[in-house]
């Protein structure tokens, strides 16, 4: 066991419970314990197979590569439109984690035998995804707004791309373009603190709420 798991779980002021549940769970299915990113991490052979979180409405354990799970129960998610690979299972309760102990270690040993085969997600490169025509006038426009959009990360790429292109009209994707123009010459994706308060840098955590108050 971790120490700074130890501390993680002990520091809890929600969620305490629960995630000492699913600590337990976890350490059942022979994985090792380690922190990283800030949360509980579990490997196999020094590969990750899945991480315990909390949020604010419930707390959940993460699988890496949740996409290649076959999901029998219905119960994965994912926790937004841009996430390709992984999958959580999420829980509100104590009593609802100990009805389903044996769900869950049916969930982490498949994760575990989809490490052991060494498969992969095939996950979508920027080139796959459909650049809306809004986008393009305002690159044709805006060389420099062209040259930040590209100086951004794949990752941050698809998510503004999905985001723009999943409007259904002109109008309501000029709008979300023109909303996030600033954050993108900044260098920020959809999801990224730009007041500097979070916590979960560089994701925000919801911590520029205070500056309202």
């Amino acid at each position: 066991m971790n120490k700074k798991v130890d501390t993680y779980l002990d520091n809890l002021n929600n969620f305490q419970q629960e995630l000492k549940e699913l600590r337990k769970i976890i350490l059942d299915c022979t994985l090792d314990e380690a922190f990283k990113w800030k949360h509980p991490c579990y490997t196999y052979n020094d590969k990750n197979i899945l991480l315990i979180h909390k949020f604010k409405e419930y707390c959940a354990i993460s699988f890496f590569k949740g996409a290649l799970l076959k999901d029998e129960k219905n119960i994965l998610f994912q926790q937004t439109e841009n996430v390709q690979s992984s999958r959580m299972l999420r829980f509100s309760e104590i009593k609802e984690i100990k009805k389903l102990e044996s769900v869950i270690k049916s969930y982490i040993f498949e994760a575990i035998e989809v490490e052991k085969a060494g498969l992969n997600v095939k996950t979508k490169k920027v080139a796959d995804f459909n650049v809306p025509e809004e986008l393009s006038e305002k690159f044709d426009k805006n060389p420099e707004f062209q040259e930040a959009f590209k100086a951004l990360t794949p990752g941050r790429q698809k998510g503004y791309l999905l985001h723009f292109g999943q409007a259904k009209q002109s109008k309501t994707r000029t709008t979300r373009i023109e909303k996030f123009e600033k954050r993108i010459f900044d260098g920020k994706g959809m999801n990224d603190c730009v007041c500097g308060l979070s916590k979960r840098m560089p994701n925000c955590d919801g911590s520029h709420n205070q500056l309202k108050n």
